[in-house]
């Protein structure tokens, strides 16, 4: 097993001696991911202009991989471009009928929102939970629950307090009252183990340029197969049938799983760069991952509330922790702009300051960052 010290080494950004604490929003690739896309490239670019078949295995791993790591079945994975395609396909899909309620809460980022708010038109009401403190879980969600309640979509972590909702808590909910669970999952993903069968989870949705260490324009999401079942198709392509290269066909038999929903080319190079990622957090092991991100995460917790500043998520266990911290600041801005000229990269989100360290970041990196902002307070 490497150390973390070896394990940095497969970062090269570090050598420049910049500290960078914003995977929240898009991370470094990692030299075993740049390996695969600098071979995919030469091939594009030197040898086989069309490699297909040559780089199938390698799209086929990657969904392999991604289905393990949520714990569910290979077929019930499909590719999208990002979550906001992939929660479009569900708010589309679904049979509304009017007076339908949809349950979201008020720190949600817009993609799990405007999927549904685009929902009004058809009559379909959208309700509100209200955070308390930065928290939404089943306290605030269950109180807005009526007979006419459909679907609720919440995110696995808030991509601005950083809380971490009980998933398995509301999918019992969910299933003993038959409403659709949907769960944003690109800032969880990757970071904290997940089944989502365990959860009752109906529908989740992730990407692969944040914590998953991969490329953007790439995003994926799990279906059930209850779901499956009934969920209408509002956008179909070639690629959606049994047999795609029967051209001149046109026989509209869709495929019987969740890849019915990818219709046409997709973004292979980001595929390819997924699969290498994952590959990396296998050889990693995703329990020492998740261990060593919200042990990153207790670390900073606490350092920052030792030095004066107050993390937003206060009273939270380990179980609602995962790699984001965010605290408040007046001039949050001006501060992530002098981290910036020390080469400490946070990021600032509606007046937040948010940090997302991985698991490779050092408990010394922790202290450098706390120590700047010790530094910028103490010149105010």
């Amino acid at each position: 097993m490497k150390t973390i010290q070896e394990l940095r080494e497969y970062f090269p950004y570090l050598e420049t001696g910049k500290k960078y604490f914003n995977h929240a929003a898009i991370s470094p690739l990692p030299t075993p991911v740049k390996e695969k896309l600098d071979a995919y490239l030469k091939i594009r670019s030197e040898a086989e202009i069309e490699p297909y078949f040559l780089t199938l295995d390698q799209a086929i791993g990657a969904k392999e991989k991604l289905a393990k790591m949520l714990g569910v079945k290979n077929k019930c994975i499909a590719w999208a471009s990002n979550v906001s395609d992939s929660l479009n396909i569900l708010a589309q899909g679904i049979r509304w009928k009017h007076g339908d309620e949809v349950i979201l809460n008020n720190i949600e980022f817009p993609s799990n929102i405007y999927p549904f708010l685009n929902l009004k038109s058809e009559g379909v009401n959208i309700l509100f939970a209200k955070d308390e403190n930065g928290k939404v879980d089943l306290p605030q969600i269950e109180k807005l629950i009526t007979n006419k309640t459909k679907l609720i979509s919440i995110s696995m972590v808030q991509f601005l307090t950083g809380y971490r909702a009980d998933l398995k808590e509301l999918g019992d909910l969910c299933k003993r009252k038959n409403i659709i669970f949907c769960v944003d999952g690109i800032q969880g993903a990757g970071i904290v183990n997940i089944d989502l069968g365990e959860c009752n989870i109906d529908f989740f949705a992730g990407g692969s340029h944040k914590w998953l260490m991969g490329l953007q324009g790439l995003g994926y999401f799990y279906i059930s197969e209850k779901l499956l079942s009934f969920i209408e198709h509002k956008s179909i392509g070639w690629t959606s049938v049994k047999n795609p290269w029967n051209l001149l066909d046109y026989k509209l038999d869709l495929i019987e799983n969740a890849e019915s929903f990818q219709n046409g080319t997709l973004p292979r190079i980001a595929i390819i760069a997924l699969n290498a990622s994952l590959s990396f957090f296998e050889e990693i092991g995703l329990n020492r991952i998740e261990e060593r991100i919200i042990n990153n995460a207790i670390y900073l917790k606490n350092l920052l509330t030792e030095n004066g500043f107050q993390p937003l998520l206060k009273d939270v266990g380990k179980n609602n922790l995962a790699g984001i911290i965010s605290f408040s600041h007046s001039k949050s801005v001006e501060i992530v702009k002098k981290l910036e000229k020390k080469n400490i990269v946070c990021s600032v989100r509606e007046g937040v300051i948010r940090v997302s360290p991985h698991f490779y970041n050092s408990r010394e990196d922790l202290d450098l960052l706390v120590e700047e902002l010790k530094k910028i307070e103490a010149k105010k």
